[in-house]
This record gives C-alpha cells, sequence and structure tokens, in this order.
C-alpha cells in the first residue's frame, strides 16, 4: 500500500512492545523443520517403543478371535460383544500413537515460542484468496527458499535411505521365505537405522532453518526511526502534553504552599532572594517548613507575609541553608536546630511585647 513505510526505511529492531504486539497476533518466529524434526522423532521412538507393544496386542486380540471363530454367536448379543472388542482394541491402537505425536507436535511449538492463543491467523482475510497475492507468493523469495529446502530433502533422505537398504540388501533377499516374527524383527531394525540416519540429517536442516526462520521474523519486525518515536510516545506520553501536566502541578503545589504562609510563625529572607516560612507550635517537636522560594516567589512570600501580619526576618545564612536542606511540609534539619530557635525566640519576644502594648 501507499502508507506503507518502505522496508529501506525499516532500520530501527523491533522494540519489545512491537514484539509482544505481534506474537499476541500469533505472529512468532517459526521453523516448519523443526517441527518436522520432533515428528519423525516422535515417530522413531513411537516405531521402535510403542509400536510392538500396540501390534502384539492387536496382532494376539485377533488370533484369539480367528482361532476361536466357530465358538462365537453370529446373531444378537454375541456379535454385539465381538465387534465391540475389536472396535475397542483397533481404536487404543491408533490413539496411543495419534496421542504420542500430538504432544510431540505441541513440544515442537514451545520450544520454538512460548505459548500463544490467537485466532488472528485462523481470520478470513481478502488477501488469501486474491489471485494476485497467490501470485506473488507463489513466485516470492519464500516460496523458492522452500522449494529449495525441499529439493535437499529429498535428495539427502532419499539418499540415506538407498545407502541403508544398499547395505542390507543381502538381509531382505532372505525375507521371502522367512518366518513372519523374523520378517518383523529385521523391518523393525531397519526401520530404526533409516529414522536415525534421516534424523542425522534433517537435525542439521532443522537447525539451519530456524536460524533462517528467526533472522527473517526480526528482519520482517524492524521498525522505522517515526514507527519509534510514535511508540515512545504512545507509552511514554507526548512531551508536551508531560510537561504541561508537571506545569499544572507545579502550580497547584504551589498555591497550596502560598496559602500556608498566613499561617506561618516566621519568615526567614536573604533578604530577596530566598525566603522561607516556617510554622512552630508548642505541641510541635520541631519547627516545620511550609513554603519556600527564591527569586519572584521569594518576593510573593514576602507580600503575603507582610499582608498577613507574619513576622520577617532577614538572615541571608540561615536563609541560604534552609532553602537548600529542607523541603516542604519537613522539619528543620537538626543543625539548624539552634539558629532557627533564636529566630523563632526573637519573634516570641516581639509577639510578647505588642501584646504587654496593647
Amino acid at each position: 500500500m501507499a502508507d506503507e513505510p518502505d522496508k529501506s526505511e525499516k532500520t530501527e529492531d523491533a522494540t519489545q512492545h512491537k514484539l509482544d504486539e505481534a506474537h499476541k497476533k500469533g505472529d512468532v518466529a517459526k521453523s516448519q523443520e523443526v517441527t518436522t524434526w520432533f515428528m519423525m522423532l516422535g515417530s522413531a521412538l513411537m516405531f521402535s517403543l510403542i509400536a510392538p507393544i500396540t501390534s502384539a496386542n492387536l496382532m494376539n486380540q485377533m488370533k484369539t478371535v480367528i482361532a476361536n471363530a466357530d465358538q462365537f454367536e453370529l446373531a444378537g448379543a454375541g456379535i454385539q460383544t465381538l465387534f465391540r472388542s475389536l472396535s475397542q482394541t483397533i481404536l487404543w491402537t491408533a490413539m496411543v500413537p495419534l496421542v504420542f505425536l500430538v504432544v510431540f507436535a505441541i513440544a515442537a511449538n514451545l520450544v520454538q515460542h512460548k505459548l500463544v492463543w490467537s485466532v488472528d491467523p485462523i481470520k478470513p482475510k481478502l488477501s488469501k484468496i486474491s489471485p494476485l497475492k497467490g501470485m506473488e507468493r507463489l513466485f516470492s523469495m519464500d516460496a523458492m527458499v522452500n522449494f529449495l529446502k525441499g529439493l535437499v530433502k529429498i535428495s539427502l533422505v532419499g539418499a540415506v535411505v538407498f545407502a541403508v537398504m544398499w547395505t542390507q540388501r543381502d538381509r531382505l533377499e532372505t525375507m521371502i521365505s522367512a518366518d513372519l516374527w523374523l520378517i518383523i524383527s529385521i523391518f523393525q531394525a531397519l526401520g530404526i537405522q533409516i529414522f536415525i540416519a534421516t534424523l542425522a540429517i534433517v537435525t542439521v536442516v532443522a537447525i539451519a532453518d530456524f536460524m533462517y526462520q528467526k533472522h527473517k521474523y526480526f528482519e520482517k519486525q524492524k521498525m522505522t526511526i517515526k514507527e519509534v518515536r510514535d511508540e515512545h510516545k504512545s507509552m511514554e506520553g507526548d512531551p508536551k502534553i508531560k510537561q504541561r501536566i508537571r506545569q499544572i502541578r507545579s502550580e497547584k503545589s504551589r498555591k497550596r504552599m502560598m496559602a500556608a504562609v498566613p499561617d506561618a510563625t516566621v519568615v526567614v529572607t536573604n533578604p530577596t532572594h530566598f525566603a522561607v516560612a516556617l510554622k512552630y507550635e508548642k505541641d510541635m517537636a520541631a519547627p516545620i517548613c511550609v513554603a519556600k522560594g527564591a527569586d519572584a516567589v521569594a518576593l510573593r512570600i514576602r507580600a503575603m507575609a507582610k499582608d498577613s501580619e507574619v513576622p520577617i526576618v532577614e538572615n541571608p545564612p540561615l536563609a541560604r541553608a534552609l532553602y537548600a536542606s529542607v523541603e516542604i511540609d519537613q522539619i528543620v534539619p537538626e543543625e539548624h536546630f539552634r539558629a532557627v530557635a533564636q529566630v523563632i525566640g526573637y519573634v516570641m519576644q516581639l509577639k510578647q511585647k505588642a501584646s504587654w502594648r496593647s
């Protein structure tokens, strides 16, 4: 589409957020060759371990039926019992390999990526039935790679099977006149050899294809610089909006601070660059800072303190020290107790003198 970014512009590695979103949609790095390897491994184990047992059970059941054929009733409940018994045996014989292979198929996917539940891959899409899109997929690079990969697999596996069978050609000639159990034993041994040799070839193909699919997946998920910036903005917030929020919060905090100045006990100044409003009452363990500011804010604190008849004491060293060491609604640091106590004591004396005169 015209609004899609060009692949050459996608120079940035995909962010974890984009990878997580792709995973939610069922878009994961997956190699079909790894699944094939697991299915072949499951088939080999089933052929060597489970198949003899299930086959023996089925054979014994059939032997029993054939040996006692003249004793079965072919009408009524007898025939139903016979068919029920045979059906259960056949179903069990078929279900065990099926369940075994399903477990290996699930393991093949879990090895490649974490568990994912998504209906997006099976949703109907017009691109899947579009003849033009179909032709593009048919002659795409992926189709060519899959075609060459298939030829390599067929050639290698065919060569392996021929090599194994050729080394056993003398034994194969004797199978014509051999006992049934010997034929089964030879066939099983040959099958295991073929599975082992084929697995060795498929292992190399699966590892190479898995690395290729991983590389292709991460290349597909790459992002443009604009996409990275837009995602950062959507997750972290637009810097302009964040700055505006900080301004609003700062204004609200300043209003609350200025509203506390009329209740202060004293304002220590420097004389205009810094202003720190302190509050102290008899039931308090130590004085607390209710407001502080520099330059323009300091002038506003001084003006509000003057309007509210809060004492203003000029003490530049103490004002600078308090401004740097104490925050709003915090108690005065212990190292400034003595200096602050002298200021508050001086203010108390002024109030007492004022009350005597009145």
